[in-house]
């Protein structure tokens, strides 16, 4: 396991931590953020935070992976045919 995929796997593991391993540190009602309670505030906030996390996942496991592997490792493959209206004509 090379070190971008060590990190990104870390990062993924973020989100999962936050939200349920880590209950017992935002599970109250007080402070109210926005009218909302803290716990909820906390499950709301770690709907982006997880869309950023994994992107972050994705910036890093493409780039352990475009080091391994070269453009020349790939076969050329030919273009996917498109239909065209005379194409579908009898």
């Amino acid at each position: 396991m090379n070190r971008h995929t060590f990190w990104s796997l870390l990062l993924a593991f973020v989100p999962f931590v936050a939200v349920c391993l880590a209950v017992p540190l935002w599970d109250r009602i007080d402070p109210l953020i926005f009218g909302l309670p803290f716990n909820l505030a906390w499950l709301i906030a770690w709907i982006p935070l997880t869309s950023l996390c994994l992107g972050g996942v994705y910036r890093l496991w493409k780039r352990s992976h475009s080091a391994s592997t070269s453009a020349s490792d790939f076969a050329a493959e030919p273009a996917p045919a498109t239909s065209r209206a005379e194409d579908l004509t009898p």
